[in-house]
């Protein structure tokens, strides 16, 4: 089943974004391979899709997981939740429609 992994950043977190950003992307990129990723991203905190200094304020992923407690285990095992950039983490069911 699909889960979107829907998180909020601390305030002014580009910089610890940084630090965890490649070690983020790793994971990633394994659910990308395996076939299980449908979308990851940022939401930035201005419109823009450069944001520049102003950074982000949270990410959005849509995944398969087997279940909502293995997709709760994946999100909470994020690099970015060890480098102190969310503080808020949703996992919920997610049922893809369109296209």
């Amino acid at each position: 089943m699909l889960y979107a992994i829907i998180s909020q950043d601390v305030p002014n977190s580009l910089a610890l974004r940084q630090t965890a950003r490649e070690d983020h992307l790793k994971r990633l990129d394994q659910l990308k391979e395996e076939g299980r990723l449908i979308l990851a991203g940022p939401h930035p905190a201005i419109d823009s899709e450069n944001p520049g200094e102003a950074g982000f304020t949270g990410s959005l992923i849509v995944a398969e997981f087997g279940d909502q407690a293995s997709a709760q285990a994946w999100a909470d095992a994020d690099p970015y939740i060890a480098a102190g950039v969310y503080q808020k983490v949703v996992v919920k069911p997610f049922k893809k429609v369109l296209p």
